[in-house]
């Protein structure tokens, strides 16, 4: 990394340009701590990062047994040797001195410290307690999606085949449980379409309520890059906030949140008009064209303007560099998933590409794309609320074909309903039918809607909450037992990003006191509970990282995830490489479809389908009917409204999303002090017109209250849409006095104080971006700033209501090249 870069302030770095269809030059991002010259480490270790989806691989410093930095790996494919801000400094946070180093356990209303074997007796004696007198649903499991494939598997088995609950889920129910459902529901089959690889070929890149730039960042490097260079591609941005994409889009659309269907309706009625169909694509590959074409008639752009509040001429120019395009790719993300009608709209996407027969090549896919880093494993792995390998629950030979891998009677596994989903799962905490929840690697006491609610469960008499952690997090303070866990460079295990691509991370350093890696906590569960097979044997048979893979490579044989050409030693080359990997794909495998839809078949599909409405799973009955010759299904979706709506209390809509330099609660980002100084409290985003309609300014401390409850944060004034308001969903409680939550002196930080309990109907994902909102003043600023990144989405309006000082924890970074907003995207519809 050029020393002269500062990466907070300028955290995309240099530029490194190349054309269109050439090959992403490399450079190569360090950085060590303070008084560590490159020549003093004594070894580099290889890991991949763990604070975002983007699976950046990257090498960890180790002196004198500690990390002391990171480097990029410089031939991986993925980031070819860049880092992000995150990546740069995030390492920082395995050192802390909070970390848990022992396990815990209430007496007497407080936590103390234990020895492991009394704090896993306890949880074994509640867990056989719980089975003998209430059964397999009286236990629970939510997992996290920053854990590696090795500990996921072994959860799946444990929890499906050993206890026998359907009660598993993940935390990626919140960021990625839309991306897997709507794949089901075009390609039968859940596995990313598209690779990164397809930015150096697109001629359009269109991203979806993506703000890549900060969830993303190398990936937005990689962009950046390309539009420095010969034949650039042209951004198509749908998102309500002026974030960094939005400024080097070609068409920017903002529209009204909760309206993504109609958007998309009218985009999708427009390439139909224009003739810009595939037809033979279409016909060879898919079911459900006429369908479509039939409900998209009436929605043309004058009419989705109506609804979305963005110029119908917007609308038309968005819809013809889509619909004209030699190579689109389309990219995905929260401001689709945590939004009304989730899954209806990401599926229009997919049937964008559908229609146009923009997949399997270079340049021409899709990229329904994860929140966190090992979320494909959670969803590949079945510890998110589907079965392993991608597996049918409906399909009696799928799980048929499962139990025989784990060797146990097919009845031993939960299949006769649907597998329960997160917001489910604490409704039955609540009501008393789930008496005991595990939960690891997540803080739900921050990152679940309406915290007061999440709270009172977690506090309930007769639940039994064990939470696995690296900190004492605000869900770990409310919790029966706390056991101190491994992180990333403490331990070994697969981790695969959203392009499918596996690496491999090791360990460079010992965890610190007693802290042990999850794998080792789940193989010891397992041991205790004498969980056996139908011929007596041990159901779990692996001991170690290595031995899982190789037990999850036979679960995964000819299964669309197949690692079956995958080994530890392959994943300790040069680069991670994407799945499917077999012998008949010895090199992995860049992109799916190539050659036709694959895995849509009635018989090997992994799922039915459901009503985009209601989310009533399908029957194989209505699917053979339907899909009989196994290919992609356009599903059709008509416009609802949302389900919350401002009125003269709540004149506001509320969003809530990310930033740059922090990663879900701040467990890890707000221990590395670089990232906390760039963002160090919670902030409040209006709009220039609203704040001047109200007498805000920047810097006053403003309360956004919802029917739920309030949150307190500095005013940044900026160019999001008018109407709209945003919280950064990272603030919770534990680094404020206390640590629990809003009361007292405390008031709300966390922004789910504020979001409904409200999921959608099919992907089961927590509806983020939908309430109503007020905004009020608390106190006049006095000349202060709000504590957010002015580099990012968050920078200070650029018209009107601009503060006069802006100026904050990081330093204004413009792109002085970048092209002027259309000025379409500023009319009144």
């Amino acid at each position: 990394m050029d020393a002269s870069v500062d990466r907070i302030a300028e955290p995309w770095g240099s530029r490194t340009p190349y054309d269109r269809h050439g090959t992403w030059p490399a450079r190569v991002d360090t950085h060590l701590e303070a008084g560590v010259a490159p020549d003093q480490v004594e070894r580099w270790v290889r890991a991949a990062s763990i604070l975002h989806s983007d699976g950046d691989a990257m090498d960890i410093a180790v002196v004198d047994g500690r990390m002391a930095g990171v480097r990029g790996r410089v031939d991986d494919r993925v980031n070819r040797g860049r880092l992000g801000p995150k990546d740069a400094f995030g390492w920082q946070a395995n050192a802390s001195r909070d970390r848990l180093t022992g396990p815990l356990v209430r007496e007497g209303g407080s936590l103390v410290e234990c020895d492991w074997d009394t704090a896993m007796e306890r949880v074994t004696a509640r867990s056989r307690e719980l089975l003998t007198e209430r059964g397999p649903g009286s236990i629970g499991f939510y997992t996290s999606g920053q854990l590696y494939l090795e500990e996921y598997y072994t959860l799946a088995v444990l929890a499906r085949a050993g206890i026998g609950t359907s009660h598993l889920d993940g935390n990626t129910r919140l960021c990625t449980a839309t991306a897997g459902e709507a794949l089901k529901e075009s390609f039968g089959c859940d596995g990313q379409p598209g690779s990164y690889d397809d930015i150096d070929h697109a001629d359009v890149i269109a991203l979806f309520g993506h703000n890549i730039a900060e969830t993303q960042p190398v990936q937005w490097m990689r962009i950046l890059d390309r539009l420095e260079g010969g034949d650039p591609p042209r951004l198509v941005c749908v998102d309500p906030r002026p974030t960094r994409v939005a400024r080097r889009a070609a068409v920017h659309l903002a529209p009204r949140v909760g309206t993504n269907v109609a958007l998309l309706n009218a985009l999708l009625h427009e390439i139909i008009r224009a003739g810009r169909v595939d037809h033979d694509y279409v016909r060879r590959h898919t079911v459900g064209f006429e369908e479509l074409a039939s409900r998209v008639e009436r929605c043309t752009p004058e009419w989705a303007a109506r609804i979305c509040d963005v110029p119908a001429a917007s609308i038309r120019a968005a819809a013809e560099l889509l619909g004209a395009a030699d190579r689109l790719l389309s990219t995905v993300l929260q401001g689709v998933y945590q939004s009304h009608q989730a899954t209806a709209a990401a599926v229009q996407i997919n049937n964008l590409h559908l229609v146009r027969g923009m997949l399997g090549r270079p340049g021409a896919g899709v990229l329904q794309m994860n929140g966190q880093p090992t979320a494909q494993n959670t969803r590949e792995c079945g510890a998110d609320g589907d079965l392993p390998g991608f597996r049918n629950w409906q399909n009696d030979d799928h799980v048929a074909d499962l139990a025989r891998v784990w060797n146990v009677d097919p009845a031993t596994i939960p299949h006769h309903t649907p597998p329960t989903h997160a917001m489910q799962m604490f409704r039955y905490a609540e009501q008393g039918s789930i008496r005991m929840l595990w939960i690891s690697g997540t803080n739900p006491a921050v990152s679940l809607p309406e915290l007061s609610r999440i709270r009172s469960i977690l506090r309930r008499k007769g639940l039994f909450v064990v939470v696995q952690d690296l900190f004492l997090t605000e869900t770990a303070r409310l919790a029966d037992v706390v056991l101190p866990a491994a992180t990333w460079g403490e331990k070994t295990g697969t981790a695969t990003n959203a392009d499918r691509t596996v690496h491999l991370s090791e360990k460079a350093v010992e965890p610190p006191g007693e802290a042990r890696p999850d794998l080792d906590v789940f193989l010891d569960y397992a041991a205790r509970m004498d969980f056996r097979d139908k011929d007596g044997g041990p159901l779990i048979t692996w001991h170690d990282p290595e031995s899982a893979f190789e037990a999850w490579k036979r679960c995964s044989s000819g299964r669309p995830c197949d690692y079956t050409g995958l080994t530890y030693d392959r994943l300790r080359g040069a680069s991670g490489v994407q799945w499917p990997c077999n012998d008949q794909a010895p090199d992995g495998t860049p992109r799916l479809y190539a050659d036709g839809i694959t895995w849509a078949h009635p018989d090997l599909c992994e799922s039915y389908g459901k009503d985009l409405v209601t989310g009533a799973t399908d029957d194989v009955v209505e699917y053979r009917s339907l899909n009989p010759d196994g290919k992609a299904v356009i599903r059709a979706a008509d416009y609802l409204p949302p389900h919350e709506a401002p009125d003269e209390d709540h004149p506001f809509q509320l969003t809530t999303g990310r930033t740059l330099y922090h990663f879900h609660t701040r467990t890890k980002t707000a221990r590395a002090p670089q990232l906390n100084a760039a963002a160090p409290d919670v902030w409040v985003e209006a709009a220039s017109s609203d704040a001047a309609a109200l007498g805000l300014h920047e810097g006053d401390l403003v309360e956004v209250g919802t029917r739920r409850g309030a949150v307190r944060g500095r005013l940044r004034v900026t160019d999001i849409r008018p109407g709209l308001l945003f919280l950064p969903f990272h603030y919770g409680y534990w680094d404020t006095e206390g640590g629990h939550g809003p009361g007292g002196d405390t008031p709300g930080r966390a922004a789910n104080e504020t979001t409904v309990t409200d999921w959608d109907p099919a992907s089961k994902q927590p509806l983020f971006k939908t309430a109503a909102a007020a905004l009020r003043l608390v106190e006049r600023g006095d000349g202060r700033v709000a504590p957010a990144p002015t580099t990012t989405a968050s920078a200070p309006s650029r018209t009107g209501a601009a503060p006069d000082t802006v100026g904050g924890p990081t330093a204004l970074v413009t792109e002085t090249d970048a092209p002027p907003r259309d000025r379409r995207t500023q009319e009144a519809p």
